[in-house]
């Protein structure tokens, strides 16, 4: 092609800088334990300022602290002129003090304000410069003068400039309050003071590090910041800047030998730079790690972090408006890093209280901290959220889809009726019409749907027409759900309460709406069903599904099946509240960290139903902790998994000082591993089931089962049930109910200690997580953090074969010493009293894997077992599989852990009948 005709390149792009937040996260250790949001209380700092003052501290164990002092003189110098460069001033117009109230108290000190001189303060003011001047309006009597804010929320720069027409001694504003993200017009006050020939106080300590400051532009006289905010550095930290002419006509009120020098018996001279406001006690440690924070913001460069900051704090403004009942509370002249907010009908308190426990951190702002800020809108407190170069958009779309899920279940709680119920929050897809009738449930093979008609010998159908505030499910195509794993997960805690669920709901009368669905009508006029206790509801001896078993999986699958329009009956053969089983207890472990990738998906879908189901009830069920896996080095096997990385024992120390890990021993670290409330979980699902129908009976024992034309029949001790479909979760007596699985699975005794600590700090998150290690010689002792009240929790994850139609006996002295030692061998801080024993059994089959799906040869019955220590985490993902596949669906997800591939035949074992 000849140049003439050619098309000319376009010019280069070079497109916008932008922080490598993904660094700086790997870079802040913080981040690893929760979505922290509190930048303007408490900054994370990065794992180098960390270093910075570990690494001193050190040293002065070592030499001495003078001698430690003496010896990194050169980089305490160097602290000064980072802070210098920070705000467009020069090193010996620097103090570096404790904290930004002290350098308030000394700058304000060297002014020696007497009786009569006008002080003018934003209603920005920070409480302790407020408290400051309230003090000394009264016992130096000076005059305080309040300057309104104009319409934006910043101060009336009008009602500033008409007040410095008289003579002042003090203009004061802060940059950014505590109370809100406003953003102070600071130029614009400091060329008005400047012209009148007033001082300008300038408080930097929520924007120093997250907006430009330049002393020079912005015509300061006194500059106060901290370190622990949004510049990150170590609480303890703090500067001082005082103009040079300024500092010529002032002298510090306490002069300290730090910054002066006693010349003669009665004389002494202030040595000339601003360290005259310094005193000679401080961290030299905390002063070399702030100027660590320091040096990082000036390498990041603070107009990037400007922009970085201010897009977040937008988006959540943004997602906040969004979200029902959630009011932002921010000025209009909002455009830091900093968000505020209320819940309608809320204590703003209780709001952080319930994010905090779900993995986000934040705080709120009581009035008493901006009295002419907050009192004067009204607020008595807000909520807020402060965000920093760690923060993501991710970050920020959590805590907002956080925010609006907690909104939905709060506002559906007393009526569990939204579509989201029925459909999202029951695992099914969203779609359809909202309050359109249940579809029915379509039993594959069957001529009949239950939903047709009421023949002879059919159950009842389930009410078409919902009425108002019923669940109406609409879809039946669930994503994949299930979820089993080959390692024994450090899981089971048995506690007496929730090896059954709450038993079902008495109040409703038949075919009335109860808080979620319509209820079906018994069907048999039979004198037993009408005579016994159980709760209307109840869809007498025939349903679409039996359900054996009230465990985690049983009581998953039994309120899918419900919610998506099958009546279902609901069996367990011991009373509620029974520990002979193994999903009784307070706590149990989710992790990603798994020994083949094989899993991951199925772990994917089991956080994905785990969130459902906190949609669907209302209630926190799953707490991020992280988790660590120790294994001996060279030890065979090892978990990996998706965001998992391998740590030597010293990183681990630091994710998880309360675990001892000795040299020799390496770990696979889970961030997203967390904490289950098992107990929560068993309840939430009874409610549940009941809402959407359930009819729940506990203390009712299977007997047999047997084919019955195009269903099944069950015989229990109180009756015989019909059903066109069996579902089968009972755990150690699953061998009793299927013969063909006698003697491939095996049930064991398992053993569990919640132990006291004098140090309970060092067991709880994040300074404790889940965990397990794999002990040479002994076997895997894993363990769940001290949570809900209860100490830590450890166990083993083997122990010796039991009998479960005998009662499990109490833990022996031998069983609790075992533990014991492992326990002041690993969690040192395990230094108290036992709180509780506990027992349960695990259902073992071999590679400690599942047999999930249909019974071989008897498609109508299916089954969830042998989960192997390690199932109940899958609970709600297994339950919506189950759902699935009594409806005709398939799930080749789950084809590699079928009965079949365990070797179970198609042969009919003697259980199955003729």
């Amino acid at each position: 092609m000849s140049t003439d005709t050619a098309v000319p390149n376009p010019p280069p792009t070079h497109p916008s800088p932008t922080l490598d937040v993904t660094a700086l996260r790997a870079a802040t250790p913080g981040m690893r334990h929760a979505h922290h949001m509190n930048a303007a209380g408490a900054a994370l700092p990065s794992a180098a300022t960390l270093a910075a003052v570990t690494d001193h501290l050190h040293l002065e164990s070592l030499l001495g602290g003078y001698e430690a002092a003496e010896a990194l003189a050169d980089r305490t110098e160097r602290v000064y002129q980072s802070a210098a460069r920070l705000i467009g001033a020069e090193p010996q117009d620097i103090a570096l003090v404790d904290s930004a109230s002290t350098a308030w108290q000394r700058a304000l000190g060297a002014l020696r304000l007497k009786a009569g001189d006008r002080v003018l303060a934003s209603s920005s003011t920070y409480v302790s410069s407020a408290l400051h001047l309230l003090e000394m309006r009264d016992s130096h009597g000076i005059v305080l003068e309040v300057l309104p804010a104009d319409a934006s929320g910043q101060i009336d720069l009008g009602a500033l400039e008409t007040a410095l027409r008289e003579p002042a001694a003090l203009v004061t504003i802060a940059h950014v309050p505590t109370s809100s993200g406003l953003v102070e017009p600071v130029a614009a006050v400091g060329a008005l003071a400047a012209r009148a020939g007033v001082p300008l106080l300038l408080d930097a300590t929520q924007s120093l590090g997250q907006l430009p400051v330049d002393v020079q532009e912005m015509r300061c006289g006194i500059v106060v910041a901290t370190g622990r905010k949004f510049l990150r550095g170590p609480r303890g930290t703090g500067l001082l800047y005082v103009d040079p002419e300024l500092r010529a006509r002032t002298r510090p009120a306490a002069p300290d030998v730090r910054g002066a020098q006693w010349s003669s018996a009665y004389q002494y001279e202030v040595v000339p730079g601003a360290r005259r406001y310094e005193t000679w006690e401080s961290s030299h440690a905390l002063r070399l790690g702030l100027g660590t924070a320091l040096d990082e913001a000036l390498d990041l460069g603070v107009p990037l972090i400007r922009d970085h900051v201010t897009e977040l704090a937008e988006r959540l403004r943004a997602g906040l408006s969004g979200v029902p009942g959630i009011r932002r509370t921010d000025p209009t002249a909002a455009t830091s890093g900093i968000v505020t907010f209320l819940r309608e009908d809320e204590d703003p308190r209780q709001t952080v209280r319930d994010l905090r426990a779900t993995g986000f951190r934040l705080t709120t702002v009581p009035a008493s901290h901006g009295q002419w800020d907050l009192g004067q809108r009204g607020l008595e407190r807000v909520a807020r959220a402060s965000l920093h170069v760690y923060n993501s958009a991710d970050d920020v779309d959590a805590l907002v889809a956080a925010l609006t899920a907690r909104e939905r279940r709060r506002r559906g709680a007393g009526e569990a009726t939204s579509e989201t119920v029925s459909r999202t929050a029951s695992g099914l897809p969203s779609g359809g019409t909202p309050g359109s009738p249940a579809p029915a449930f379509a039993v594959p093979g069957s001529a009949t749907p239950t939903s047709t008609g009421s023949e002879p010998g059919l159950a009842t159908p389930r009410s078409t027409d919902p009425g108002p505030g019923s669940a109406t499910p609409t879809s039946t195509d669930p994503d994949p759900d299930p979820d089993p794993d080959p390692d024994p997960d450090p899981d089971p805690d048995p506690d007496p309460g929730s090896g059954s669920a709450t038993p079902p709901s008495t109040g409703s009368e038949p075919g009335s709406p109860t808080s979620t669905a319509t209820v079906p009508e018994p069907v048999s006029a039979d004198p037993r069903t009408a005579s016994s206790s159980r709760p209307t509801g109840s869809v007498g001896d025939r349903a679409d599904v039996i359900v054996v078993g009230a465990g985690i999986h049983g009581s998953s699958a039994a309120w899918q099946l419900a919610a998506r329009g099958a009546s279902v009956i609901h069996l367990d053969r011991f009373p509620m509240g029974h520990t002979e089983g193994s999903s009784h207890g307070r706590t149990r472990m989710i992790r990603r960290a798994y020994p083949a990738e094989i899993w991951d998906g199925l772990v994917d879908t089991a956080y994905n139903a785990w969130q459902e189901l906190e949609l669907a009830s209302g209630q926190r069920l799953v707490t991020t902790t992280g988790g660590l896996y120790a294994r001996a080095a060279g030890a065979p096997g090892t978990l990996r998994g998706p965001g998992c990385e391998n740590v030597d024992h010293a990183r681990a120390a630091e994710l998880f000082p309360g675990l001892r890990l000795c040299d020799g021993f390496s770990a696979v670290h889970d961030p997203a591993a967390g904490v289950i409330d098992a107990q929560a979980s068993l309840t939430a699902l009874a409610a549940l089931g009941r809402a959407h129908g359930v009819d729940r009976r506990d203390g009712c024992a299977v007997l047999r089962r047997r084919r019955d034309g195009e269903g099944v029949r069950v015989d229990t001790d109180q009756g015989v049930l019909h059903a066109d479909r069996l579902v089968v979760c009972a755990g150690p007596w699953t061998g009793e109910l299927l013969p063909a699985f006698a003697q491939p699975l095996s049930v064991v005794r398992i053993v569990n200690l919640h132990l006291a600590s004098s140090r309970r700090h060092l067991l709880e998150p994040p300074l404790l997580g889940a965990f397990s290690v794999d002990v040479p010689d002994v076997g895997l002792l894993y363990g769940i953090p001290a949570f809900g009240g209860a100490g830590v929790k450890i166990g083993l994850d083997h122990g010796p074969p039991e009998d479960p139609s005998v009662p499990a006996g109490p833990v022996t002295e031998a069983e609790r010493d075992r533990l014991l030692g492992l326990a002041s061998r690993f969690l040192p801080a395990a230094d108290g009293p036992v709180e509780e024993t506990i027992t349960c059994r695990y259902t073992m089959a071999a590679k400690n894997r599942f047999a999930v799906g249909r019974l071989p040869g008897e498609d109508r019955v299916l089954m969830a077992a042998a989960c192997s220590g390690h199932g109940f985490k899958f609970g709600p993902a297994l339950g919506a599989a189950l759902a699935d596949l009594a409806e005709g669906k398939e799930r080749p997800d789950l084809d590699f852990l079928s009965p079949a591939a365990m070797g179970i035949t198609d042969r009919p074992g003697p259980g199955a009948g003729a």
